[in-house]
């Protein structure tokens, strides 16, 4: 069911920052450029999980 929510955990930026780590100003920046998708929570944001390993996912860069 479209639009269906119920299995979908929300990270806010400090945790994004850990899992990641990178610094929560970082978080923001790929937030508002539009890189990582996230939902607005008052003055706030949450960044589904799942959005955040398909990023790592995406962006992961093979050196060899």
């Amino acid at each position: 069911m479209p639009g269906d929510f119920t299995d979908v955990r929300f990270l806010t930026v400090a945790e994004v920052a850990s899992i990641m780590r990178v610094s929560k100003m970082t978080v923001y920046r790929l937030v508002h450029s539009g890189e990582m998708p996230a939902v607005r929570v008052g003055r706030s944001f949450r960044v589904p999980e799942s959005a955040v390993h398909d990023y790592l996912r995406h962006s992961y860069v093979d050196t060899a």
